[in-house]
């Protein structure tokens, strides 16, 4: 099989989540390969991931969007969405107030929407 990442990844042992369903669904995962554009996780079930999902390693302050590119029965290995040369990771403060952010934009739309029902 032949190489196709960008860089190679550095062999790591990190704690991960990955969060989908608009963050109501949550799995914890073991990070066992990383690099600026993705990654190698472990987890119970893999079936139960989406294609597109929320990848955070808390410890090291990171969080971006990834994509599903290979799944087997208990791993899976992601590549970062929008990822590029300068790198495709967020730090996981920013993450945390970007959705936290469009989270109160859109419960002021919904009641903007609804106060113009009302008239």
């Amino acid at each position: 099989m032949s190489e196709r990442r960008k860089l190679p990844r550095n062999r790591v042992y990190y704690g991960g989540r990955v969060t989908f369903n608009a963050r109501s669904s949550t799995l914890a995962c073991v990070v066992r390969n990383f690099s600026q554009f993705g990654a190698r996780i472990e987890f119970e079930n893999s079936a139960l991931v989406p294609d597109e999902v929320d990848f955070e390693i808390e410890r090291k302050g990171i969080s971006c969007l990834a994509r599903l590119v290979w799944r087997d029965r208990f791993a899976a290995g992601l590549v970062f969405s929008g990822a590029s040369e300068t790198g495709g990771v967020v730090e996981l403060n920013w993450a945390r107030k970007l959705r936290a952010s469009e989270r109160a934009n859109r419960q002021l739309r919904s009641r903007l929407d609804q106060l113009r029902s009302e008239h």
